[in-house]
């Protein structure tokens, strides 16, 4: 039985790539796609079991492993070139282009959706203006994603089975494509983010430095609380532009590795997220450290923070309702270990065991239906 596992890109490792490297852990036969494969040695040990995927041209286009959203026109044509008529089981993992891919309708194609690509469907002003597009630059790039939303819709029907990465995003996939999804939310290691019940005065951030992220926000929410400290990790585009702003009570440490992150989120008194995510599997790891959230109330943070328990929400992506969290925040008592018995039903263990389970089963039914 030939499998092929396709991802949208390679050349970060993220949330994406560990449900991935989850998948790898539960079949170890996949022949690999994408668009790109930019994965530096040691990430593609994890990701991918040191394989490296089959890509398209736009592998070798010039400046493409800088910004490889700029030749996003090509994503459609390309992702179908590939010829994958050999293989009884599909897979893609995809919050851009990958269950784009072509198919058959004797063909099983099960697509792990994280999210509708949000650049083109709710987030695509704020992709413009990131991208500095003006005049007759802007208005090629809303021509272009008018029709890629068009190419979406239209090759959504090539997915046999959808399953969502949450339930705000099986919302999302019926409201835009008209197809239901199973909810199977993504692999969390809870046993590397480990508990730890003594807490320092800090509270802690990370992610990459980019505007959907909202780092800007915390940082000067908290440049206005003074006698609260805070460490944000990672980089960016955005990082030097946060830096210049961040007064003393703030720390930038840049990208750090997976032992410092776990070191800072385990010991710091809350976990600040405003970012609206599809998932978010960051404030988990935090949680499963015993560490409680404060999270912006919108999207996959609805399903894995329990208001005032593992954290508290705020309303609005602005600094005084963020100020007003952490005010709020800053009267509760959270109990460690309550925190992390939530976190746990987020277990890798547990999504290997529902996508083998998933998988396995629309298998049998679908090529006993065929004869």
């Amino acid at each position: 039985m030939k499998k092929a596992l396709i991802n949208d890109w390679y050349y970060v490792n993220g949330g994406a790539e560990k449900v991935i490297h989850s998948l790898n852990q539960i079949w170890d036969d996949f022949d690999h796609f994408a668009l790109i494969d930019f994965l530096n040695e040691n990430d593609r040990t994890f990701i991918l079991n040191g394989k490296k995927a089959k890509t398209t041209f736009i592998q070798n286009l010039p400046t493409v492993k800088s910004n490889h959203r700029n030749f996003l026109q090509l994503f459609p044509f390309a992702i179908q070139q590939f010829n994958l008529r050999e293989y009884e089981i599909i897979l893609s993992s995809s919050s851009s282009i990958a269950k784009g891919v072509h198919t058959t309708k004797n063909q099983l194609h099960i697509c792990y959706c994280h999210s509708p690509m949000r650049y083109a469907w709710d987030l695509q002003d704020q992709y413009l203006d990131d991208a500095g597009l003006k005049g007759l630059k802007r208005a090629y790039a809303i021509f272009v994603l008018n029709k890629i939303k068009k190419w979406d819709i239209a090759n959504s029907h090539n997915v046999s089975f959808f399953i969502a990465n949450s339930k705000c995003i099986a919302q999302r996939i019926k409201a835009i494509y008209n197809r239901d999804a199973t909810v199977i939310y993504p692999p969390v290691d809870v046993d590397f983010f480990s508990l730890e019940t003594q807490k320092e005065e800090y509270y802690f951030t990370a992610s990459r430095m980019v505007s959907y992220k909202k780092i800007q926000l915390i940082v000067e929410t908290f440049n206005e609380l003074p006698h609260l400290q805070l460490i944000v990790a990672g980089d960016g585009t955005e990082f030097q532009k946060i830096q210049k702003i961040a007064k003393s009570n703030i720390r930038l440490v840049g990208f750090v590795d997976a032992m410092l992150l776990k070191k800072y989120m385990q010991k710091a008194k809350g976990f600040v997220f405003a970012a609206e995510e599809d998932f978010g599997i960051i404030p988990v790891e935090a949680q499963a450290c015993g560490t409680p959230v404060i999270a912006f109330g919108k999207g996959g943070a609805l399903e894995t923070v329990l208001d005032n328990v593992t954290g508290v929400f705020f309303k609005e992506q602005n600094s005084n309702s963020l100020s007003k969290a952490l005010h709020h925040f800053e009267t509760l008592q959270f109990d460690p270990n309550t925190i992390r018995a939530h976190a746990l039903q987020f277990s890798k263990e547990r999504f290997e065991r529902e996508i083998k389970s998933f998988v396995e089963e629309k298998h049998q039914k679908f090529y006993n239906q065929k004869g």
